[in-house]
């Protein structure tokens, strides 16, 4: 990756840390669903009244939306307001990078290394598999897929989708007088954890990690998220006190070095060439003709060589 890339894949990575002390000021003004549905309301609008129709199929926007949006974000809300810290949280969450490796393997064709799948395994022995994790995963690889031209453009429209689901799940687990209660108690601490996890959060993060996964293997996008628990678990402890005990490290370690593996290895390349290129001696002309004489192209440079 290009060093400007990096420190964009960085910088996001802080972002989305902080983040995790934000939603957990955030759900103490608003029960989870109903904050997640405002996360994108306020995410969608009013930018999706000058960002132009979406660039990629609607397949696209839909399925990222509710794999995103509902799932991941509906499921991540859901175990921080029934007590997961903030800090774990955003450690438990990082095992995405390796479902993305593995969803990418399985949809895109991305073939992982012994030592990758080595990581994984070391990985995932570090950490209890979250929901949520493997719905961000899966959004990796359907980003990856839909390769919208325009980052920004995609998430505006992505956030208009889980809001009337997110809603509707609200209204019926959450019930109606929950949430006129926490909107008729908006404040201004509510209003800023709303336009964090909108604005910086969802359409900054959201926008420049889309960028990144359309230049990019979705296998070597995903491991700098490892940044993450990083951030948001020091955050955690400067902002709302959360200890840092020597088990929460343990796991931290084994899932950073777990993960490691699988973004400090280069990925396996075919030895016949780059993959989704003809092997030379295959190579044909325009209407199935070999060149005149038999001649293959490239076999008189590799003899000369």
């Amino acid at each position: 990756m290009r060093p400007v890339h990096i420190a964009l894949a960085v910088l996001v990575a802080a972002v989305w840390g902080i983040n995790f002390v934000v939603i957990d000021v955030g759900l103490g003004h608003f029960p989870p669903l109903l904050f997640s549905a405002l996360r994108f309301l306020v995410a969608a609008l009013p930018a999706v009244f000058f960002v132009g129709r979406p660039k990629v199929a609607w397949k696209w926007v839909v399925a990222v939306g509710l794999v995103l949006g509902v799932a991941k974000f509906g499921l991540l809300f859901i175990g921080m307001s029934q007590g997961m810290p903030a800090g774990l949280s955003s450690l438990v969450l990082q095992v995405q990078a390796v479902f993305t490796a593995v969803v990418a393997m399985a949809v895109l064709g991305e073939r992982p290394s012994k030592v990758r799948l080595l990581g994984m395994v070391v990985a995932l022995a570090g950490i209890v598999l979250a929901g949520a994790a493997a719905c961000w995963g899966a959004s990796n690889v359907l980003t990856r897929r839909a390769a919208p031209p325009d980052a920004l453009n995609f998430m505006v429209w992505v956030s208009v989708v889980p809001v009337l689901p997110l809603l509707a799940l609200s209204l019926l687990f959450e019930g109606p007088e929950r949430d006129a209660e926490a909107l008729a108690e908006f404040d201004l601490s509510g209003a800023g954890a709303l336009v964090y996890v909108a604005w910086l959060s969802t359409v900054f993060g959201f926008g420049a990690w889309g960028m990144l996964l359309r230049r990019y293997p979705a296998s070597s996008v995903a491991p700098f998220s490892l940044l993450v628990p990083v951030f948001g678990m020091s955050s955690a402890a400067v902002l709302l006190g959360e200890p840092v005990t020597p088990l929460r490290w343990g796991a931290a370690a084994l899932l950073v070095g777990g993960v490691a593996l699988t973004s400090l290895v280069r990925p396996t390349r075919s030895r016949r060439g780059a993959p989704g290129m003809p092997h030379p001696r295959r190579a044909v002309l325009a209407g199935g003709r070999r060149p005149l004489g038999g001649a293959v192209p490239g076999r008189g440079l590799e003899r000369s060589r």
